[in-house]
């Protein structure tokens, strides 16, 4: 239950504040943002706010930020459409009933001859079995109703188009900006309440029944050899026992300014590329207000790269596309790293929160990264790419990441449970 829990809170975490990077910016853009929703599917739990409806939905597998203009619009109105008008105390169209017009009955009903929501807002038409035509202006918030439900007009300065490429780039970069602020954010926190590692390979605790409890080894021993050659930091001391498993290593260490000698014989741990050596001791931590920050920035900086790393090797085929895991997988490992204690589990968000931020800017289609691409083109163009050819590349793209969702979750389950 409590990994359960974990995972829900990770995940909400992670997905609202990349879709609150799209809301904000969309909103300070002008844009009319329809829905922010986290999960896909049926809802769950919803409320209505400043013009969005905010949504929790049944399956936990991402989020996103409906903004106008972004998909054809709900309503259109066509000649010959018989609608129901109601006005505000401006006498402008503040209602337009769509159907069920009966259940409104100080509607005023026309027939539509031609209507313009997106530029002029007006409504030209005929009342029933009169010649003379009429025409009114709509409110730029007007509703449309339709079975009873209400969805705002979005004339064309509200929809996501109108807006300079630069205001739609950014609406579309906050969101993995956003989780890139989250992990710098949580890296402080971890650096400000369990400190932040110190260079040299110092330990701070040693684990129960570890190899290096057998061995001897000690909180606040610094390793300053092994096999006679010298040791300064925590990496050099980590490489050389992961290259080493079930191999004797004869280690010096200094313990309270005086040196002593220990033998440890790493424990065999197997991953999914290959086999590395564990002796079961933790890095030592100092408390800095300076290095706090810098520690944040470098680790965020030093995630990312190693991301990016892996990404480039899978791309190359360096590596397989087996080893990539879904949410089974993620799920698998937030159960691992709860055991291991709160900070590595923030840490281990840390790290998910800078991997979203990456995968999100990758150029693939019905991503961020593939619809800025569309930005970058139209902006180096001079003019947009036609949207029936930008609409096929999502559609196919977004059908290919299905796809390939499937395959990723197939392998988890086929690693965890055949």
């Amino acid at each position: 239950m409590t990994t359960v829990i974990a995972f829900i809170l990770m995940f909400g975490l992670l997905v609202s504040i990349h879709e609150w990077g799209h809301l904000i910016f969309a909103k300070r853009a002008g844009m009319l943002v329809r829905e922010f929703a986290i999960g896909f599917g049926p809802k769950i739990f919803s409320f209505t706010k400043n013009e969005t409806l905010y949504t929790i939905r049944l399956i936990p597998a991402g989020g996103y930020v409906r903004v106008a203009g972004e998909d054809p619009e709900i309503i259109e109105l066509k000649p010959g459409h018989h609608i129901g008008l109601e006005f505000n105390a401006a006498n402008k169209i503040n209602k337009i009933i769509v159907n069920n017009k009966s259940k409104h009955p100080n509607a005023r009903v026309i027939e539509v001859e031609h209507a313009d929501l997106d530029h002029e807002l007006r409504i030209e038409g005929y009342e029933i079995d009169e010649e003379d035509k009429l025409r009114f202006e709509v409110d730029p918030k007007a509703f449309f109703v339709m079975d009873e439900r209400e969805t705002q007009i979005a004339p064309y300065d509200r929809q996501f188009a109108s807006k300079s490429p630069r205001k739609r780039g950014m609406q579309l970069f906050a969101g993995p900006m956003m989780n890139f602020i989250l992990a710098i954010a949580l890296f402080l926190f971890l650096g400000t309440f369990q400190g932040v590692p110190v260079d040299e390979a110092k330990m701070s605790e040693v684990q129960p029944d570890s190899p290096g409890e057998e061995a001897g080894l000690q909180e606040n021993d610094e390793i300053i050899q092994i096999e006679g050659e010298s040791i300064s930091t925590w990496e050099e001391f980590t490489a050389i026992v992961q290259d080493s498993p079930e191999e004797e290593l004869s280690m010096t260490v200094d313990r309270n300014g005086e040196q002593e000698s220990v033998t440890v014989v790493p424990r065999a741990v197997e991953t999914p590329e290959f086999t590395i050596g564990q002796v079961g001791v933790q890095r030592a931590f100092e408390k800095s207000f300076l290095g706090t920050f810098e520690y944040a920035f470098t680790q965020t900086y030093d995630t990312t790269n190693m991301i990016l790393t892996n990404l480039g090797m899978l791309i190359t085929g360096q590596v397989s596309i087996e080893l990539l895991s879904g949410p089974v997988g993620i799920y698998d490992a937030t159960d691992q790293v709860v055991q291991t204690g709160f900070m590595n589990f923030v840490m281990w968000t840390a790290i998910l929160s800078v991997n979203l931020g990456i995968i999100n800017l990758v150029p693939l289609p019905a991503l961020d990264g593939g619809r800025l691409m569309f930005v970058g083109i139209e902006a180096l163009r001079g003019k947009p790419v036609a949207p029936e050819k930008e609409g096929i590349f999502h559609f196919v793209g977004f059908a290919l990441l299905m796809l390939l969702m499937i395959i990723v979750t197939w392998n988890d389950i086929q690693r965890l449970f055949l």
